[in-house]
């Protein structure tokens, strides 16, 4: 029998959809680190943009309470439009479900706030109305609780949704380190934003293979990539 949640994510088969990563929702965030919790979105759009994957950014609220996106979010989608909403349930905006169903990949990678409320309402709509599978990147979305985090992913994944992490989407998106068009983003984004991982792929660069010692990661190699 086939299983379509068998098939890795590739470039070619996903999108993102980033839910209201806004600094108000994020005031209330308390299952993770909130600078971690950023770190790791941004880290996650960054690698969107390096594969070309067709990315979604949707906010509620914007002006009257939730406030702008974050600003180091925009900055890999310069000029983007961002889809504005009233509802907690994205899924309820057409302006959402169109911009899905126009990137028409059925595998849609999700980082949002909060867990419990906005990404649990939209995965569970986007399964049963939208017939999408839905992959919730568990360290780039946060709860009102660890329990609320937790629960919800629970909740999610009992009704079929994958629970996934950004960097391992980032590495599925690679898969082969004989890619090379993507293999130095993918690896400035690991030493800016892996933590230890990072720290150590620096380590081999500059003490095993005696590259020559950057003072910062090579933004260029992502501003070199249209944003799509």
């Amino acid at each position: 029998m086939s299983n379509s949640k068998l098939e890795v994510l590739t470039p070619q088969n996903s999108q993102l959809i980033i839910i209201d990563q806004q600094p108000q929702m994020a005031f209330g965030v308390q299952s993770i680190d909130r600078q971690v919790l950023k770190n790791n979105v941004v880290a996650l759009a960054k690698s969107a943009k390096v594969f070309d994957i067709p990315t979604t950014i949707t906010t509620v609220e914007t002006e009257s309470f939730s406030g702008y996106t974050y600003p180091e979010l925009l900055d890999v989608f310069p000029g983007k439009k961002l889809l504005e909403r009233t509802s907690m349930n994205s899924w309820d905006d057409q302006k959402v479900r169109d911009a899905l169903a126009a990137n028409g990949r059925k595998k849609v990678v999700v980082a949002g706030l909060w867990t419990e409320v906005c990404n649990t309402t939209f995965a569970l709509c986007a399964m049963l109305e939208g017939d999408y599978e839905i992959y919730m990147v568990a360290d780039a979305s946060g709860g009102t609780s660890k329990d609320a985090h937790d629960f919800a992913m629970q909740r999610m994944v009992q009704a079929g949704v994958v629970p996934v992490t950004w960097q391992q989407v980032m590495l599925e998106w690679q898969r082969d380190w004989a890619r090379r068009e993507t293999y130095d983003a993918v690896m400035a984004i690991a030493k800016e934003h892996s933590g230890a991982y990072g720290m150590g792929v620096d380590y081999a660069y500059t003490m095993v293979h005696k590259t020559p010692q950057r003072t910062a990661v090579p933004h260029e190699l992502l501003a070199a990539v249209p944003a799509k």
